[in-house]
């Protein structure tokens, strides 16, 4: 289309720019709806002056409807150093958990069929078997996350009841969300014991009374307190319990099925070995350190489970086919120990060395000085990850990442520049998130895997730093 302008430069009818060529093949691909409203907005910014011939506004119409239309959900390149990341998605899925997800995305399955009686099902009938092979459970369900399992565990067995916690396990977890709070919408009673550092079985045993449910503890994944200090273990809460014939239940959070050490990891509470020191019920993540995908997972005594399940809770919270065929193919993945590292992306992520990452770091180097240009500073250096999503909050994995720095002399200048960088690197086609620190914008390379893809971005694309910020 050739630039034209209307007398006095006025904006065209809608009604004719809706007739133009290069309008209608917008209108066949994405609709007369959409098309409509941005050329109405299109059509006002003319008005306004920032719009002043037919090209333009068909331009101005066309990246609009693109826009509106692109997802907002998107892969992004994890450089951050934190591997299970809460908020670029947790635990990356492994392909046997993709493939079944699309299975039984497209048509019918037998979520809730059984295919032997040709009844009614139960959906936790495709994970409750592996989940307690795995665990030594009696019996297991399964909601959509962890902070919904602790949720439905107190209110089916503690609903107007008393429930006992250490002063020193009431955590909140992302988001703001806190044990007390979740307790209180669970329709139970907390009752604190001990102080912020030290809890003793006495302070247990005094505040058991007619009115106690259960006693909980919750692992404190996402911090550590240090020094003058005591707790008890699950073993010795267990038998103060067992001697009161009430429930031990544990959150533990992450959740690890294995035992991280083998791995080269910080060590991490094993869901078997808790259970096997008589705790009555534990509650864990999906998409944590087991590797799968959202999901909190319930396990333990039959009889508490059966009532867990008949809480009208349980179907708000209860998960979708997708969610369950992932997690029961991420759970046979457990079915050989000897391959997990290999066949689990986080713990192939997390158990990865530092020399492999360093290669990686070299490898990417010359793209990433090709995207910053001469006037900043690209090198590799030695940093520290973290496993992520509160496991082992103080424990660091040797890792290798990615250096840029400013040469300005201003320290504002300095930090404007990075966040810059920053900027435009997560405005890439897969956007790259990284993190300033030490004056630095640090690229950890623990998490890439393939770093051609990045690489080639890098290649096709610049730093500006005359854009706008």
């Amino acid at each position: 289309m050739t630039e034209r302008r209307t007398p006095d430069n006025r904006p065209p009818a809608v009604d004719k720019a809706l007739a133009w060529p290069g309008m209608q093949a917008l209108i066949d691909c994405h609709g007369r709806s959409l098309v409509l409203d941005a050329l109405r907005a299109a059509l006002q910014r003319w008005r306004d002056g920032d719009i002043g011939d037919e090209q333009t506004l068909l331009a101005e119409v066309q990246v609009s409807v693109e826009r509106l239309l692109a997802p907002a959900f998107k892969p992004v390149f994890n450089l951050t150093g934190t591997v299970i990341h809460t908020n670029l998605g947790r635990a990356p899925l492994p392909p046997e958990a993709i493939a079944a997800i699309a299975a039984v995305a497209s048509g019918a399955s037998n979520l809730e069929y059984d295919l032997d009686s040709g009844q009614r099902g139960d959906r936790d009938a495709h994970v409750e078997d592996w989940i307690c092979r795995l665990t030594g459970a009696e019996a297991a369900t399964v909601v959509n996350n962890n902070a919904a399992a602790v949720l439905l565990v107190l209110n089916a067995l503690a609903l107007r009841r008393e429930v006992i916690v250490s002063r020193g396990e009431l955590i909140e977890i992302g988001g703001s969300f806190r044990l007390p709070d979740i307790m209180a919408r669970a329709g139970c009673k907390l009752h604190e014991v001990g102080s912020t550092n030290r809890t003793h079985a006495h302070d247990y045993a005094d505040a058991i009374s007619t009115r106690t449910a259960l006693l909980l503890k919750a692992h404190t994944s996402n911090y550590a307190v240090q020094g003058f200090t005591s707790s008890l273990s699950e073993a010795e809460l267990a038998a103060i319990a067992q001697q009161h014939a009430i429930p031990l239940v544990v959150d533990l959070g992450s959740g690890s099925l294995i035992d991280m050490q083998r791995l080269g990891l910080p060590a991490e509470p094993v869901v078997r070995e808790v259970l096997a020191q008589g705790v009555d019920v534990v509650t864990f993540s999906g998409d944590k350190l087991l590797g799968g995908p959202q999901a909190g997972i319930i396990a333990g005594r039959a009889d508490l489970i059966t009532r867990i399940r008949k809480s009208p809770l349980k179907r708000a919270l209860r998960c979708d086919k997708l969610t369950l065929a992932a997690l029961s193919a991420v759970l046979r993945l457990y079915a050989n120990p000897d391959t997990l590292a290999q066949r689990i992306p986080a713990l192939r992520l997390l158990s990865r060395a530092r020399t492999d990452i360093q290669q990686t770091v070299t490898a990417l180097l010359p793209a990433l000085k090709t995207w910053a240009g001469n006037d900043i500073q690209v090198d590799g250096c030695e940093v520290l990850s973290q496993i992520g999503s509160g496991s082992q909050p103080l424990d660091r994995l040797p890792s290798a990442a990615l250096r840029l720095r400013s040469e300005h002399t201003s320290k504002r200048a300095r930090s404007r520049q990075l966040r810059d960088m920053a900027r435009q690197l997560r405005q890439l086609p897969v956007p790259v998130i990284g993190r300033i620190a030490d004056d630095s914008l640090l690229l950890d390379c623990r998490c890439v895997e393939e770093p051609q893809t990045l690489a080639k971005q890098w290649l096709t694309h610049r730093f500006d730093p005359a854009l706008p910020t």
